[in-house]
């Protein structure tokens, strides 16, 4: 059970009290949960995360279902997880299943008085939950508003080439100050652009896996491919590929792997496991 002041255990005794009651000044948001069940294992970090997120804008009562079972009887429960938002003694809401964060928070937004979130968080949350276009809003009026924030600007140039538009993106990029375009969010950003220019010239996906099945050691195949997963994002993958080129022809178009693994570590980090586990392996083929 988390620690936190806005989450709590229901059971037979206190539901009266602690959910019915006292949902008459806050609203209650019951989860219905057991160990066995995988979908609640998901569910749980989520609804903790949002009950302090909330900050005490709504209470998190958890009714564990195999200790509880005349409470989850009497409160209809047929599958698990089951939530309920109680509000003035009375079920509101709810849904069942593990749902998303973002569709969580529109269930609770209805009944309860969302907090006030940082606007450069809420653009990143937006953002990550796939509204490019509200987090461009957001990041946007910021940057009306103090145009010599350079994380904004960066941020707004990376929201700029995900949607196709480099052009900007390398404006902003080139308008850093030197120290600046140094840092690892102007990096990342750098690298981004040069993957999605060279994007636009890749052959498709199922024809670079055909290529590399009938020749594992085909070079433009293995670098095609990697340029393709770093767009997906699947890094890991990304990067066994160029490790690949490199066992075939580490000089192939004036060392392109290792310049490429190179940019895709300055993109995701020192601390990302991936480039750890990849730059040992470049490393070892350099010497």
């Amino acid at each position: 059970m988390s620690n936190s002041p806005y989450i709590f255990e229901a059971t037979m005794e206190n539901f009266q009290q602690k959910v019915m009651e006292a949902s008459a000044t806050t609203p209650v948001l019951v989860d219905v949960w057991a160990e066995w069940c995988a979908p609640c294992k998901q569910l749980t970090p989520v609804l903790e995360k949002l009950a302090n997120d909330y900050e005490g804008g709504f209470m998190l009562a958890k009714v564990n279902a195999d200790e509880q079972e005349q409470l989850t009887a009497s409160l209809g429960v047929r599958s698990l997880p089951t939530i309920i938002l109680v509000k003035d003694g009375q079920a509101v809401d709810g849904f069942n299943g593990a749902l998303p964060e973002s569709e969580i928070r529109k269930v609770l937004d209805k009944h309860v008085e969302a907090p006030k979130e940082d606007p450069y968080d809420k653009a990143h949350r937006i953002w990550e939950e796939g509204d490019v276009e509200g987090a461009l809003a957001i990041l946007s009026e910021m940057n009306q508003k103090d145009p010599e924030n350079l994380k904004v600007l960066i941020d707004l140039a990376q929201l700029k080439a995900e949607m196709g538009d480099l052009e900007t993106a390398e404006q902003v990029l080139e308008s850093l100050p030197p120290e600046e375009k140094m840092q690892h969010q102007a990096k990342q950003l750098a690298a981004r652009v040069k993957f999605l220019k060279q994007s636009a010239e890749l052959p498709p996906i199922k024809d670079l896996e055909m290529a590399l099945e009938q020749d594992p050691k085909d070079p433009n195949a293995l670098h095609q491919l990697a340029l393709h997963h770093v767009l997906q994002e699947n890094n890991a993958e990304a990067m066994d590929l160029l490790i690949r080129l490199m066992q075939v022809d580490s000089k192939y178009k004036d060392e392109v792997a290792k310049t490429t693994l190179i940019e895709l570590f300055d993109k995701l980090g020192n601390n990302n496991p991936d480039v750890r586990t990849y730059r040992r392996k470049l490393y070892t083929l350099m010497h």
